[in-house]
């Protein structure tokens, strides 16, 4: 290969990556728009969120088993083509669930692009630079959800929702063409004779209840509905049923079995605990930001660019320590207090709190999860043998999206039930005995007297507004607590490094030479 077409190669490869990650975090600007537009509830609309992230999840383990079967560029060229049309369809839904049937299968097709692209970038440098390419495709993971509210807000607010999906067309087009003429076989093809039908279905099974019950149980009064019984039975039963078959069998789609590696499994618990924190920071703050600090859209989206400049130059640093022998765990143990500190500052947020406030914190989010990016994946690779290592790799991506994925619908329960709490707090400080609240009622009268309503109907006002800002302040709080939980998650989950910190050695991403 010339060196121009390799240079094309990976940055069609690194585009498809970024376009496959936007979509993870574009929408959920537009949330509030598409909710209006199409008639559905906030939390029938939070599917068109949830149905791509479980998509990612069933597809992004089995990746390497089907680029196997079907021939890696056949399968690659493949998933753009589903992608790119999917993307054509959910601009053109015309109600909710048709949108949120096409952006599970445009999940499907963009897990191949986020995997397989890691793949070949890997491949395209050497050995002795891939510290260096791991940098350059942590970049692509980290700027994708990053640009995406930004990008979102922008074309929600001066032209119209559809086209956060249209957008995608014409570059899968480009992509598709590109890797048409670009794109090969790897050099050794992983051999895998028999089809693991039992183990897809079951994860497939598994994923897609699990993730249903947690998404519908706050709405539907959980265990009181015959619906979330029978699929928490389901979940269960396939899930454990998927582990026993995985382990039992010789060809497994999934290798259960490299989570024997103490490194890798503790990778695992950081990875899920990072895509936990990274995907509910991304999907909460634009609504505080828009229903509670009263930006727009495209506003929202301009406060991640700062921490998005700063994260460049994290990951180039990044790759700098760990081509230097810096430990990964010394570089995940900096990322977590960074991100942990990030959601201390939020959970401190108020009313009032401004854009610049937003932004400077959402810096240090974006530092944190710039420098977890790759060490986490040498970490979960460390320990393992070479045939192991993309396995390990898959596993570890999965895991990642699986927080994500479960950690909307858990954040969304939650803030629900600290919402009620919160509510019920405040109210019942609104009583007669309470002069402070007394007085603020009688100023709001006054108010309204002034501006020529009678009596009642400005004490009517009054009540009206007073029960408005009790809402705002309950929802802010219940926001407040949802950011105290993530960063918590974190500081729980970060001894974990303990366990590791002697037995971590550098390993120069050999993952990324085998078709994971």
């Amino acid at each position: 290969m010339t060196p121009l077409n390799r240079k094309l190669l990976i940055f069609t490869v690194i585009l498809a990556a970024i376009m496959e990650l936007i979509d993870i975090s574009i929408v959920n600007v537009a949330l509030s728009h598409m909710s209006g537009n199409l008639g559905a509830t906030l939390e029938d609309t939070s599917w068109v969120i949830t149905a791509y992230a479980i998509a990612n999840v069933i597809i992004i383990p089995i990746t390497s088993f089907l680029s196997a079967n079907l021939g890696r560029r056949n399968y690659y060229i493949g998933s753009v083509i589903l992608f790119t049309f999917c993307s054509f369809m959910c601009g053109h839904s015309s109600n909710i669930w048709m949108l949120v049937f096409f952006r599970f299968f445009q999940g499907i097709g963009g897990g191949a692009l986020l995997s397989i692209s890691q793949v070949v970038v890997f491949e395209l440098f050497p050995k002795e630079k891939q510290s260096t390419a791991g940098a350059l495709f942590g970049a692509g993971i980290f700027i994708g959800p990053t640009i995406g509210p930004t990008l979102g807000g922008y074309i929600t607010e001066n032209y119209d929702w559809p086209w956060i999906f249209l957008i995608n067309v014409p570059i899968g087009i480009l992509v598709m063409i590109s890797c048409y003429f670009l794109l090969r076989e790897p050099l050794v093809k992983p051999e895998i004779s028999k089809v693991d039908w039992i183990g897809i279905s079951l994860l497939a099974i598994g994923v897609g209840a699990l993730q249903t019950v947690l998404e519908r149980g706050e709405v539907e009064d959980w265990f009181e509905t015959r619906y979330i019984v029978i699929l928490t039975v389901i979940a269960t039963s396939t899930l454990l049923a998927f582990i026993y078959w995985e382990l039992s069998i010789k060809n497994p789609v999934v290798n259960l079995r490299v989570l024997k590696s103490k490194s890798l499994s503790i990778a695992a618990v950081l990875t899920f605990v990072t895509g936990f924190g990274m995907f509910i920071s991304i999907y909460i703050t634009p609504v505080v930001a828009q229903r509670l600090l009263s930006f727009s859209p495209y506003q929202t989206g301009l406060l991640l660019l700062p921490g998005a400049l700063f994260a460049l130059l994290a990951l180039k640093t990044c790759g700098t320590l760990l081509q230097k022998g810096v430990s990964p765990v010394i570089i995940i143990a900096a990322g977590f207090l960074l991100f942990i500190y990030f959601n201390w500052r939020m959970s401190e947020m108020t009313l009032n709190t401004s854009a610049a406030e937003v932004a400077s914190s959402l810096i240090f989010r974006a530092l944190g999860m710039a420098l977890l990016t790759v060490p986490l994946t040498m970490l979960a690779v460390s320990s393992l043998d070479d045939k192991d290592v993309g396995q390990g790799a898959a596993l570890n991506n999965m895991m990642r999206q699986l927080g994500g994925s479960f950690g909307v619908s858990i954040i969304n329960t939650y803030v629900a039930h600290r919402f009620a709490a919160h509510r019920n707090e405040l109210i019942s400080s609104v009583t007669p005995d309470n002069i402070l609240a007394m007085d603020r009622i009688n100023a709001y009268i006054k108010y309204f007297q002034s501006k020529g309503f009678a009596y009642n109907e400005a004490k009517f006002k009054a009540l009206k507004l007073m029960e408005n800002i009790v809402l705002r302040q309950s929802s802010l709080l219940s926001y407040r607590d949802a950011f105290f939980l993530v960063g918590l998650f974190f500081v729980v989950t970060l001894p974990l490094l303990l366990f590791v910190i002697n037995k971590s050695k550098k390993r120069k991403s050999d993952f990324i030479i085998s078709d994971h």
